[in-house]
């Protein structure tokens, strides 16, 4: 018989901790150590708190791209197939069903 049913999770063996892939611990690495940075280097400005969102919007905003979704792998991924399929793939789809009139073939007399 040789029917084989492959589970829905295998890909996540590949991935860091079962959600993650290299790229996107770069870009959280990377968005939390911005914060950390400038919350060291503003130190002393931190009494409002719009300088306190903006000091931390690098990490807030490296975690909801690294975040994992449902039916997706994460916000990047989702991102980057929304981009991949209204800007670089766009294709025109032509409806030709059963209640639709083609033209030509069903004029009126």
């Amino acid at each position: 018989m040789n029917e084989y049913l492959i589970p829905a999770n295998s890909n996540r063996g590949k991935l860091i901790l079962g959600y993650f892939r290299p790229i996107d611990l770069i870009i959280f690495a990377i968005g939390m150590s911005i914060s950390l940075i400038l919350l060291l280097i503003f130190n002393s400005s931190m009494d409002s708190i719009p300088v306190l969102i903006l000091i931390l919007l690098p990490g807030f905003i490296s975690i909801f791209l690294v975040v994992p979704i449902p039916y997706q792998h994460n916000i990047l991924v989702l991102l980057g197939a929304i981009y991949n399929f209204y800007f670089v793939n766009r294709q025109r789809y032509y409806w030709r069903g059963w209640c639709m009139k083609y033209g030509e073939e069903y004029k009126r007399k």
